[in-house]
């Protein structure tokens, strides 16, 4: 018999783009904890780390467990630049930040999944495998990054669905980049997978200078968290950005 369902909304931080490094006057994890008082989920979307080292994200992973708070996260390309991605995740298995990677999670009645993403571009530019092996592998892995997302979201079974990125999923959101960086920075094969799975909200990073919202074509809302970005657009505000969620499916 299902439990009493909740009545309060669910308030959602996410954030992208942390960079932690283990010096303590370049870490930004302060600023960032004592801003979450109130919140129910953090999610983080990518690039945990500066250099991908596995010391880094454990050294992150053991300041954020003072918020007591369930952590989501994807990882970015910065987290895979030492190769030690796969110890990384394993380092964090019984951290309390999640790793999602075509994973799915479920917290009170709110399902999220996860994937890293990639490139290739967007709408009509985006690349195709197409010429050399090399190009058609760096297509191969923004096409298997897709199916990973769908195959998260395949997964859920909630009314509301959120999706943690880091590469983004639209062009809106990368748009103040330089133009020539745009396929360098997401790819239109991830937008597929929100639509057909009708996606409350997606978050991402990796854009440092993009837009901060925008919409998929069938109208599911996309966020850029990347912290670099909010710092400069909500220079005053929190470092995170803000979802909440109530029990009857409405968001703010």
């Amino acid at each position: 018999m299902p439990g009493p369902q909740p009545t309060s909304p669910l308030r959602i931080a996410a954030v992208a783009d942390i960079h932690h490094q283990r010096q303590a006057d370049a870490s930004l994890v302060p600023v960032l904890t004592s801003s979450l008082q109130g919140i129910d989920v953090l999610l983080i979307c990518g690039d945990l780390t500066h250099h991908g080292l596995v010391e880094e994200a454990v050294d992150l992973a053991e300041q954020l467990a003072v918020l007591r708070i369930p952590i989501l996260a994807v990882l970015g390309n910065h987290d895979f630049h030492s190769d030690q991605q796969e110890d990384m995740k394993r380092a964090l298995k019984d951290s309390p930040i999640r790793i999602l990677d075509g994973d799915a999670a479920e917290i009170r009645g709110v399902g999220f999944a996860g994937a890293k993403g990639f490139a290739t571009g967007f709408g009509t530019r985006v690349l195709e495998p197409w010429g050399e092996p090399i190009v058609k592998q760096f297509v191969r892995e923004a096409v298997e990054e897709a199916l990973k997302l769908g195959s998260a979201l395949a997964q859920l079974r909630t009314e509301q669905r959120i999706a943690l990125l880091h590469y983004a999923p639209i062009v809106e959101t990368v748009e103040g980049e330089p133009n020539e960086l745009h396929p360098f920075l997401g790819s239109s094969r991830l937008e597929e997978p929100l639509n057909r799975f009708k996606v409350t909200a997606a978050f991402h990073g990796h854009a440092h200078h993009g837009r901060t919202e925008g919409r998929t074509s069938t109208g599911v809302p996309v966020y850029n968290v990347s912290l670099p970005l909010l710092r400069r657009v909500q220079p005053d505000g929190p470092p995170y950005r803000l979802l909440e969620l109530t029990p009857d499916g409405s968001g703010s």
